[in-house]
């Protein structure tokens, strides 16, 4: 039996008994298929960047189904008969872009371009689902990627580009794009893509389930029989899986690695795949996917519950998930294996039950309460047939049901902190009867709480009444111990429980302050933005709006990246084991007793594999050198051991999983796994003086004139992952004479390619480091992708085997870390209007057990926190070596800190002042003068510091008073609800630093630009394409005005580029254009005597015809390097936002910010729009939603996209504004130009600082309920600002505390 399915319109056919069944769509089409635009990120569903279109035929309805599904985790034996189609299906180079690529390129939607594809077919997909472009509207528009991730953008971008085929959108509210003003190109809606070819219809038949691993049987008798015979096989050990979706190996990924004989495909199962409408309910088949059940609720008109089952039932992970994901395969994981579900709690609440299928018992009908509660559904003896919702009858009654979850994300891809539904049938405000069910709270399933039910039936509610039933529940709702947030889960069931039967308290006097109300709550508001971007044409085309380079390829899938490049013959594939103990001796490496090792293992390869005449180093860097893997000892968790090298990324994957290394901790001493532990033993790192940053003024003077001091006060800031959505990745090829070519993903080819030359040994000339272009990097690709491609580089030299790997997301977060966590300590003196005099600073930063780059972190808090004037700051820092994971340089690394430093100050100064933080920013803004003396020489001119009008520019574009008046009305009128507002400034310090570049014309006239610098999303490429063409545009010759159409910009070569220095900084871009401009003048100057020589006007083609006939050497390179003083300049910024935070959950949502940036004369004002917005969303991620939790031996427990949450499209800000200053000439700057990578990311702070402000008046709030009268309103918002953070500052006990103040005040 052969499985048959197209590709893109290709047919393919597979021997079924040739196929692994575990193998994924995913595998088959990175590895064995042409198409590459499906990429692997999280290998969990919990991203996007893997999905496909999934079309199926009927052909008794004859009609094709298309839908999207997460690749790498549908099984490839599932897609028999089914068609794929990848984004580059949708459209291509060779063949012509899609609309949807090309507005995703206009929009500047595309950065890294590793999401994109993904993004793609996600719009796609909901493009079909509208039937035609005139349905499509904008809300579903907003919907189409919210289950896909993106570290770059920020968002809005794709969001418009979505929007744009909306029928209902107004050109004038989409953002700033390439489109003519109020014209976008048609979407032709008849030139659809063919997403299911004729021939798969021709070959539908029937399936014989047969006797292979995969079989498929059509009715539950065929089930019945093959279940049964493999019960009798199974006294000889035989395994059999279940598969519907499949979907739950992105949850429970042990799953992978079990070995199954049999896997029986339920799917085609008529019984078990229909829904069906009857007198008494609704049955649904327990494969019907949770997308299938979603729309025949929401057809179900007779009782409005089962409209808001499907509304809940949409925040159930994401479309891609939901389209393939069953209705009975999530509450099997929920009973079974107590998956925290959404589904069995609702369904819980309205009643239903489900019918199963029992080997050893038959059928029966239970519950949904008595399967949740019963043992185990045991493996493929037991399983669920149908689930039935009944219609509750209620004619003299009215019907009461409503649904809740409290999720770190509003619209799902999240699961729940804590979620219920509610059920009650009411008459005359009495409570005749009720169900109440929670659930994900930390329990072993969904419960019912019948105590509460039995107290409330009957009752007419009061505050009493509702009051008793809250203690109740409080009884019941208790998570287990080992529970994460385990009081907020707690308290947050009573808020839920207040929410539904608020509305049925009946009130004996009405309240002129609202107090008697709840605030209803409201859907996010939909995205909005607006965009002031100047547009400078002195140095055309520099300064124009021109689309990312390569964007349409990105989105296509086209463009290549490391794991992209077509495995070499005889290629190996890598993974890594690594350390689970923070300091122990290495005793030896095996595997775990009992299991099955894959066949396909060759090698494992650790220190001992280093060769003769090398060193077992896998950092060299100007700070020193690095082990790649440990030796005796491990020196933190996350460390490098072994590398398991096998023929497939999976078996390596599985290996090194399987891996059991023997550790021993005898007569050695305790790790250091804390800053103040390492300051108590004296582990510490030197500083290097040139590095340590300069004090300013004598704060012992500044603390004697201060009116009031605050002494010792203390912060802590943890950690934050980069969440490049393309993970570390190297391939290692063995060339002639010894050497080694390396194709790595990083920042630093330059550094991985003198760490690869000193592990292996040999002379830098015979090794090669090759580096395209790289799926996001952030800092995590600096230093950290040398290990990567240096342990590749000895295992291919160890085989003589080209060796790859590409790191799983669970591996790469243990291994690579993020941010420097450290502890802060200061004294601050003030006068009483706010004016600070003097700072003390002691910061303890955990470097790691290696020093990688941490010594540049001290001096970047300094530059960021110097913002203010302090008076006079002086400072201890003490860099701590510690035995953690060893950290990294993160996307503004150490600014962050300082000015988050640096705003936690002003708002306790402010507090103990009772002045409004926005005061005491202002008061303490620099004036040029304090600047100077602040930053020195980085100061610049004074025409140059345009923070002060920047701020008053921005409060009066933002409305920042008004809006300020507003926010105070809204908090006195609801008191569910609070409302905070931030103005906060930013000061960032960059440095320029050596750069190459060669530039090259061909005897065409095309142009190929090499520079140091790696295009990592930032638009690098596309700023160099611009200066190529203004500088080679000084020629003036006919057709050097369409010059940037024929400069192709290429991959970095170690070998050709020598000098290549590092990419970050922010300032790469500019150095590697200033180097362009460089060559270019060389080559004008060679030029130049041509055009004298002709007489008369040439054209390009013609002069480089020319010169080619005249052996003028068209190729010029050149190193820029800055000059002496200043190599450094400041960057300057201001933020306004405004935040809502509901106080029955903790939920933030930014309603709007405002950002005012100065770029100086923007290279392309497009591509740094596109930095603003998406740095300052990542810093929105550190600020308030990414959770970097580690156990008490520092190994990270949030290592998936299921615990650790970056920001989506529905937690961006909701209107979100930014206007570019063009702050005139700066000569000493690069066409008088300034850096938008990192700076903006600091902008951020001010939603923290805005949360700040709504939690402070929900607090004063809480206060007056509780009768406490003092002023005292200090406290500290830590980072970050969580859901369970805010709430418990809020008051976890806010419900009971008002029907306790409403009680006494009646």
């Amino acid at each position: 039996m052969s499985l048959v399915f197209a590709i893109n319109g290709q047919r393919f056919e597979l021997a079924l008994s040739s196929v692994d069944p575990s193998t994924t769509l995913l595998e088959f089409l990175r590895y064995q298929s042409p198409f590459k635009s499906v990429k692997l990120s999280c290998g969990e569903g919990g991203c996007g960047a893997c999905v496909v279109l999934l079309s199926r035929y009927d052909p008794v309805l004859q009609n094709v189904e298309d839908f999207t599904v997460s690749s790498c985790l549908t099984l490839l034996c599932s897609i028999n008969h089914c068609s794929i189609t990848t984004s580059e299906g949708l459209g291509n180079s060779r063949d012509g872009f899609h609309s949807i690529h090309n507005r995703f390129s206009g929009f500047h939607a595309s950065q890294c371009g590793f999401c994109t594809p993904g993004m793609s077919v996600s719009l796609f997909s909901a493009l079909l689902d509208s039937k035609s472009s005139s349905e499509f509207t904008v809300l579903e528009a907003e919907k189409a990627v919210s289950g896909n991730l993106c570290r770059c953008t920020g968002y809005r971008p794709i969001v418009d580009a979505c929007k744009s085929f909306a029928a209902d959108v107004d050109i004038e509210d989409l953002g700033f794009n390439s489109f003519c003003k109020n014209t976008l190109p048609p979407f032709d809606n008849e030139k659809r893509v063919c997403s299911f070819p004729e021939f798969l219809k021709d070959e539908m038949k029937s399936i014989d389930s047969g006797m292979h691993r995969w079989c498929s049987p059509g009715s539950v008798e065929e089930l019945q029989r093959l279940l049964q015979g493999a019960r009798k096989a199974n006294s000889v050990g035989l395994s059999v899986k279940l598969v519907a979706g499949n979907t739950s190996t992105g949850y429970y990924k042990d799953e992978r690695d079990r070995h199954y004989d049999k896997y029986v495909d339920i799917t085609r199962i008529r019984e078990m795949k229909e829904i069906r409408e009857t007198q008494n309910g609704v049955e649904i088949g327990a494969v019907v996917t949770i997308s299938k059940v979603i729309a025949a609720l929401k057809e179900i008109r007779v009782q409005k519950m089962f409209g808001k089952l499907a509304a809940h039932m949409e925040k159930i992970a994401a479309r891609f998930i939901r389209n393939f994901g069953s209705i009975g395969g999530n509450l099997v994981m929920a009973q079974r294996k107590q998956f925290p579900s959404d589904m069995a709690t609702i369904l819980l609440a309205a009643g239903a039950s489900v019918n199963i299928m029992s080997l050893s018992r038959g059928f029966e009908k239970v519950t949904l309460e008595q399967f949740l509660q019963g043992p185990p559904l045991e493996d493929y003896y037991d399983l669920v047939l149908t689930i039935e919702i009944p219609f509750w009858h209620h004619q003299s009654s009215e019907l009461l049901f409503e649904t809740y979850r409290a999720a770190p994300r509003p619209n799902g891809s999240a699961l729940a902190y804590l979620n219920a539904a509610f059920l009650a049938q009411v008459k005359d405000r009495m409570v005749i009867n009720c169900r109440l069910a929670f659930g994900a709270y930390g329990t072993k399933h969904a419960i019912r709480c019948k105590e509460v039910e039995e107290f409330l039936s009957g009752k007419l509610i009061t505050d009493n009444v509702l009051s008793e039933a809250i203690t109740l529940l409080g009884k019941s709702v208790v998570p287990q111990e080992g529970t994460s947030n385990l009081a907020y889960r707690s308290s947050l069931a009573p808020g839920f429980l207040f929410n539904f039967f608020h509305s049925l308290i009946i009130t004996e006097k009405p309240s002129s302050n609202g107090y008697y109300h709840l605030d209803q709550p409201k859907p996010l508001p939909m995205l909005s933005s607006s965009q002031h971007v100047p547009i400078n044409d002195e140095y055309f085309p520099v300064g124009e709006p021109v689309t990312k380079s390569g964007a349409s390829l990105q989105a296509s899938g086209e463009a290549v990246y490391v794991d992209d490049i077509p495995a070499p013959a005889n290629c190996l594939y890598g993974a890594f084991i690594y350390s689970t103990k923070p300091y122990a001796k290495v005793k030896g490496i095996s595997f775990k007793e009992n299991s099955v090792v894959p066949d396909g293992v060759l090698a494992v390869i650790s220190y001992k594999d280093v060769p003769k005449g090398g060193q077992n180093i896998g950092l060299k860097f100007s700070f020193g050198t690095e082990p790649l893997f440990a030796e005796d000892f491990t020196l933190h968790v996350g460390q490098c051991i072994a590398l398991v090298v096998a023929d497939t990324q999976r078996h390596a994957d599985t290996a090194a999983n399987l891996a059991l290394v023997e550790y021993e901790t005898e007569d050695l001493e305790p790790p250091i796994l804390s800053v103040e532990d390492a300051v108590k033993k004296s582990s510490l790192f030197e500083i290097y003086p040139f590095l340590y940053p300069q004090q300013v003024g004598d704060t012992s003077k500044g603390m004697s004139e201060a009116d009031h001091r605050i002494i010792s006060s203390e912060i802590r800031l943890g950690s934050q992952y980069f969440f490049y959505m393309e993970t570390q990745t190297a391939l290692a090829v063995p060339d002639e004479d010894s050497s080694i070519v390396v194709y790595s993903s990083c920042q630093t080819p330059q550094y991985v390619h003198s760490s690869v030359a000193a592990c292996l040994g040999i002379p830098e000339n015979k090794v090669r480091i090759i580096t395209r272009r790289v799926g996001g990097g952030f800092g995590g690709k600096a230093v950290k992708a040398m290990p990567v491609a240096t342990a590749c580089a000895v295992a291919a030299n160890k085989l003589q085997r080209p060796v790859r790997t590409y790191v799983n997301r669970k591996t790469d977060m243990i291994m690579t870390g993020g941010r420097h966590p450290m502890k802060i300590t200061y004294s601050v003196g003030f006068k009483s209007t706010g004016k600070i005099t003097a700072l003390e600073l002691e910061i303890l930063i955990d470097a790691g057990a290696t020093l990688g780059l941490s010594m540049i972190i001290p001096s970047n808090i300094i530059g960021a926190l110097k913002k203010y004037n302090w008076g006079a700051l002086s400072f201890d820092f003490k860099l701590c070596k510690t035995n953690l994971l060893s950290k990294a340089i993160m996307r503004a690394p150490g600014d962050v800190q300082g000015t988050y430093i640096a705003e936690a100050i002003i708002e306790n100064v402010a507090s103990s002042l009772s002045l409004e933080a926005d005061t005491v920013r202002k008061i303490n803004l620099h004036t040029y003068d304090s600047l100077a003396l602040f930053y020195k020489d980085g100061a610049g001119e004074p025409h140059e510091y345009t923070l002060s009008s920047m701020w008053d520019k921005l409060g009066v574009s933002s409305n920042f008073e008004e809006r300020v008046s507003i926010v105070r009305e809204f908090n006195e009128s609801n008191i569910w609800r609070k409302r905070g507002i931030a103005r906060v400034p930013i000061i960032y310090p960059v440095s320029m630093f050596a750069t190459p570049g060669r530039v090259s014309v061909l005897s065409d006239g095309t142009v190929v630009v090499e520079v140091g610098g790696i295009e990592l999303g930032q638009g690098l490429w596309t700023k160099v394409k611009q200066m190529a063409g203004y500088a080679l545009g000084l020629l003036q010759c006919d057709g050097t005005e369409e010059l940037v159409d024929k400069i192709r910009v290429v991959q970095s070569d170690t070998l050709s580029m020598v000098q290549g220095n590092f990419t970050g900084g922010s300032t790469t871009s500019e150095g590697s254009c200033a180097a362009v401009r460089l060559c270019c003048e060389t080559l004008v100057k060679r030029l130049k005597p041509l055009i004298e020589k002709s007489g008369g006007p040439i054209s390009w083609n013609n002069l480089i015809s020319q010169a080619y006939a005249q052996s003028v050497n068209l190729s010029a390179s050149d190193l820029y390097t800055p000059e002496e003083t200043p190599t450094q300049y400041l960057n300057y910024g201001v933020a306004v936002s405004e935040v809502e935070v509901d106080l029955v959950t903790g939920q933030t949502t930014v309603l709007q910010t405002d950002i005012l940036y100065d770029s100086g004369k923007s290279l392309n004002p497009a591509v740094d729009l596109g930095q603003i917005e998406g740095a300052f969303v990542q810093g929105l991620g550190f600020f308030m939603l990414e959770e970097y939790i580690t156990d008490s031996e520092g190994l990270l427990l949030t290592d998936s996209t299921w615990t650790y949450k970056i920001p989506t499209v529905d937690t961006i800000p909701r209107q979100f504004n930014v206007e570019i200053l063009n702050s005139g000439r700066h000569e000493k700057r690069v066409l008088s130009s300034k850096a938008s990578g990192e700076p903006p990311l600091l902008l951020a702070a001010s939603v923290h600082c805005a949360t700040r402000e709504a939690v402070k008046e929900a607090r004063k709030q809480l206060r007056m309920w509780k009768g406490v009268n003092d002023s005292e309103l200090m406290f500290q918002l830590p980072v970050p600002a969580t859901m369970p953070v805010v709430k418990e500052l809020c008051g976890l006990d806010i419900v009971e505390s008002y029907l306790e103040w409403k009680s006494s005040v009646n």
